[in-house]
């Protein structure tokens, strides 16, 4: 037995040798083969508007659990949303990004407390064309809320770093709110 399983071994291993192909997928490079320079810390600061309310909504529920309604969390509901990302925390402030992706209520115990999916898609200035990436918990009613910045494309390759939110705006009867964010990434 033990022969066929030598013979075998060194069969696979001739295979192998007469292929000439590396059976790698990784190899390391240095870093200014990509043209990453200098690693920075920026600070963004923003303020974003979530609209559940009127006839043009910026969050919309997509999908429930089966006792999403009857929870007092609303546990399972999941929201899509395209919030603008504005300068000031008015409506008509300039617009320089959008909040793209899904917020869903993650908690069957803590009411407003939100598992965060979403991509900041910068539109103006410096960043245009570019992204960041949060993934986290945002438990809504506290007063500063902190979560991960684990990744951005263009400018913002490479990046990490993390995000805060403060409400500065709720309104209870709607659900509309405007957020504060300083978000704060190193990046390339």
């Amino acid at each position: 037995m033990s022969a066929i399983s030598l013979l075998s071994a060194l069969s696979i291993l001739s295979l192998l040798l007469l292929t000439g192909e590396s059976q790698d997928f990784t190899k390391r490079i240095p870093k200014n083969s990509l043209g990453l320079k200098k690693e920075k810390l920026s600070h963004l600061h923003f303020y974003f508007h979530d609209i559940v309310s009127g006839r043009h909504p910026t969050a919309v529920r997509v999908a429930s659990a089966a006792i999403t309604n009857t929870s007092s969390t609303g546990f399972g509901a999941v929201v899509m949303i395209d919030d603008p990302l504005t300068v000031g925390p008015e409506p008509g402030s300039k617009q320089v990004g959008r909040a793209q992706g899904i917020y869903a209520s993650a908690s069957l115990s803590e009411a407003g407390t939100l598992l965060m999916v979403l991509n900041y898609a910068f539109t103006e200035g410096k960043y245009n064309g570019s992204t960041l990436s949060i993934l986290g918990r945002n438990p809504v009613f506290s007063a500063v809320r902190e979560m991960p910045v684990v990744g951005g494309s263009g400018l913002f390759r490479f990046a990490r770093g993390y995000a805060q939110a403060r409400t500065h705006f709720f309104d209870l009867k709607t659900g509309d709110a405007v957020v504060e964010y300083n978000v704060y990434v190193f990046h390339y």
